[in-house]
């Protein structure tokens, strides 16, 4: 395993500023949990914080049709006409909540970047769908992709990746692969995943409440999570062994939560020999890539992504 620190001495002003922000917000209606996720998912990203979509792609809307269940999808494609190899990416949302046009400045960066082709999934989500129901979404949409990969303008190679919960199911993915004996993703990326549930980690307990809380007995993981034992497709870090999976990019943030999750798996990954790369982002916060606008290390992501996607697939951009 290789791993990198990114600092610049922005990102802890920019980070303490958006913090700031939004502990300034007024507090909306008094609802129970659900109504307030209800509200939550309705509303549109602020341009101001979340960017917008890259010039230098094509986005176009796309159902994903599988036997019993439709999802809804947005892919970018880069300028170039050649056919591009494809990375299904996931957003974050704690399993319940996200959506797709939450992300748009690093799905359309990514793809513009990497120059790849990125497929934005909007997957199932609890409470209405709790686990596995996630999971078997991007399983299902992986191998859906292979096959019409041509309709694409794909050249059969893909990748898988996400942010937060998007990361979980993005490694839960490759966990399922690897044990079902499906094709693995050739490459998987990981930002600040959420990959173990009641986490006692020193990240926990230095950043617990930092734009996000990871406390136990929460509402929505008690959405999401099945009682009793948790597979390790379910909680990635409880895997009894990393080997076999795909290479992987891991990108934490160093005040967040969940920032030993990444640590941890990706030393568990080169431990049991899968080759994984380890970049942290200093003083910045969980969720940066969906603030690009007002935090610089969400826009310095994007391109360390394209620009890692680019050596994945064969070089430099052409």
């Amino acid at each position: 395993m290789t791993a990198e620190i990114v600092d610049s001495p922005q990102f802890a002003a920019e980070t303490d500023h958006l913090l700031k922000r939004f502990a300034n917000q007024p507090e909306g209606p008094d609802l129970d949990p659900y109504q307030a996720l209800l509200l939550d998912r309705e509303e549109l990203p602020d341009p101001e914080l979340a960017g917008e979509c890259d010039p230098r792609t094509h986005p176009e809307d796309l159902t994903i049709t599988l036997p019993d269940r439709r999802l809804q999808a947005r892919v970018y494609r880069p300028l170039t006409s050649s056919p591009r190899p494809v990375v299904l990416w996931l957003h974050g949302g704690g399993f319940i909540g996200g959506d797709l046009r939450d992300i748009e400045y690093a799905t359309s960066g990514i793809a513009a970047a990497g120059n790849v082709i990125v497929v934005s999934l909007n997957y199932r989500l609890a409470p209405e769908c709790p686990y596995p129901a996630g999971l078997h979404d991007v399983r299902d949409t992986l191998d859906w992709l292979r096959e019409h990969t041509a309709e694409l303008n794909g050249d059969g190679r893909i990748a898988v990746g996400g942010q937060s919960a998007g990361a979980a199911l993005a490694a839960g993915a490759c966990l399922l692969a690897r044990d079902e004996g499906t094709p693995l993703p050739d490459r998987q990326i990981l930002c600040y995943p959420s990959l173990d549930l009641d986490q006692d980690t020193e990240s926990y307990r230095l950043f617990d409440g930092t734009f996000l809380s990871i406390a136990p007995g929460s509402w929505s993981s008690a959405q999401y999570f099945p009682d009793g034992d948790l597979p390790a497709a379910a909680v990635p870090l409880r895997a009894a062994t990393c080997a076999g999976l795909p290479p992987a990019l891991v990108l934490a943030a160093g005040r967040d939560p969940l920032r030993d999750d990444a640590r941890t798996y990706a030393s568990r990954l080169g431990q049991d020999g899968v080759p994984a790369r380890l970049v942290e982002y200093a003083d910045t916060m969980h969720a940066f890539l969906n603030f690009p606008a007002a935090l610089s290390a969400g826009r310095h992501a994007v391109e360390l992504i394209g620009a890692d996607l680019r050596t994945t697939f064969n070089g430099p951009h052409p």
